[in-house]
């Protein structure tokens, strides 16, 4: 009885002192994000949830568009954009190369490429998919193949590189290794999906191994998050296989939750949602929201709503939803990858579908300023105002070819790509 009661002690003794470490490390992040609200660095934009906290932007449409800033040249491939300060970073394949571009973010102008590894050929399309991170000065990449970088931002020299696959003996995902690194302190994890290494984290400085986490799990297509959640601050990744939580520090699991779509097809970022995470998946898969319970030192994943099946409220096929007060606004792919994809706004903690633009099309979107910046696979942008009571579009226009990519916004300027261009336009209310 006394070891029993001795262990209870122990067990919220660390409890305790996760939730102390959590709730500094949120104040660490917020106050990254806020010195930093202007900026888009990494996959998703500040806080990995796709909204920017700037303000001041359009409230109608100008009846020529948005005004043009710059077009230039990019290259083919998946990479969203990163913007730090007056630099902006992708990845792109051209020449037969897989290259780290920077340019000059407020002219287009390049300022270096580095070619990071031989072109990256796939049936669902060719080169890199993953969108770099800047940190500290430095970018962090991956390949379409595995591998992965830190590079001087100042310059593109390489610090460091790992064949991530080969090291940990893992295979490609069939659809190319998509995920964005995510740095979190002195360490850049990355979803690798090894045999015995489902998730890997390197340190930052030297590219030495820190942790391994996982095992069995294909790699999926999704990039993991750092969220709140479960009073915890923890690294989250959707693999191919299941939801995990994770002691950011050491790969500690504090929590898996299955969930297998065809093909390893989870690609969506997960998403907290006041302390809960939201998960979606495409090929008709669905969506559902989770409640982390303490169960001594880790935590039981439970559903606290769940919309799965070809009649779920949301599947989100390769784009994130986006939470905006109370409100998940998100793509709702039909069927197994099918061509018929609906704009979908539903009530966070319940599910429930609020509106529906039927055969929207595919796309992407993003958020800031109480408005959706989506982009369609049309090659259009579109600017919608976040209404939880009926789709409420601003005004659209065609800016550049087909693409998947998301857009970013950072200083009042909006970027966005596909595989032959890079374009700029500025979207702050007009003056």
């Amino acid at each position: 009885m006394f070891n029993s009661l001795r262990q209870t002690a122990r067990q919220r003794f660390l409890l305790a002192a996760r939730l102390c470490i959590s709730s500094m490390m949120t104040v660490s992040l917020n106050s990254l994000n806020s010195a930093a609200a202007a900026d888009w660095p990494q996959h998703l934009g500040p806080s990995r949830n796709g909204i920017s906290t700037e303000h001041g932007l359009l409230e109608s449409w100008l009846a020529g568009g948005l005004p043009e800033v710059w077009r230039v040249a990019g290259g083919v491939g998946s990479s969203g954009l990163a913007i730090e300060g007056n630099r902006l970073v992708t990845m792109v394949e051209r020449g037969g190369q897989q290259l780290v571009v920077a340019l000059d973010a407020k002219s287009g102008r390049q300022l270096w490429e580095a070619p990071i590894g031989p072109g990256y050929e796939n049936p669902q399309g060719n080169g890199p998919r993953g969108t770099p991170t800047i940190a500290d000065g430095y970018v962090f990449a991956f390949s379409g193949d595995g591998i992965l970088l830190v590079l001087e931002m100042s310059d593109g020299r390489i610090v460091w590189r790992h064949d991530t696959l080969r090291q940990h003996e893992g295979r490609a995902a069939d659809y190319g290794m998509a995920c964005s690194p995510l740095v979190v302190g002195e360490l850049v994890i990355v979803t690798v999906g090894a045999p015995a290494a489902t998730v890997v984290a390197y340190h930052r400085e030297t590219g030495e191994t820190a942790w391994t986490a996982g095992q069995g799990d294909a790699p999926g297509y999704s990039s993991p998050a750092l969220l709140n959640v479960g009073g915890q601050t923890q690294t989250v990744v959707f693999s191919g296989a299941a939801a995990m939580g994770l002691v950011s520090d050491s790969g500690d699991e504090l929590w898996r939750y299955p969930y297998v779509t065809d093909f390893g097809c989870n690609i969506a970022t997960p998403l907290a949602i006041d302390g809960r995470v939201f998960l979606s998946a495409g090929e008709n898969h669905g969506s559902v929201l989770l409640t982390l319970k303490p169960s001594g030192d880790t935590f039981d994943a439970e559903e606290v709503w769940e919309s799965q099946g070809p009649k779920s409220v949301l599947r989100n096929e390769w784009q994130t939803s986006i939470l905006w007060e109370d409100y998940l606004y998100g793509m709702d792919n039909v069927g197994g990858a099918g061509p018929i994809t609906h704009l979908t706004c539903i009530e966070a903690a319940t599910g429930k579908r609020q509106w529906q633009e039927l055969r929207y099309g595919k796309g992407n979107l993003i958020a800031a300023d109480g408005k959706l910046f989506i982009s369609t696979l049309r090659g259009e942008l579109v600017v919608a105002r976040a209404n939880p009571r009926e789709y409420d579009e601003l005004g659209r226009m065609t800016v550049l070819g087909p693409t998947r990519q998301a857009p970013a916004i950072a200083n009042g300027l909006l970027y966005l790509r596909d595989d032959a261009e890079i374009v700029c336009l500025d979207v702050r209310e007009a003056r």
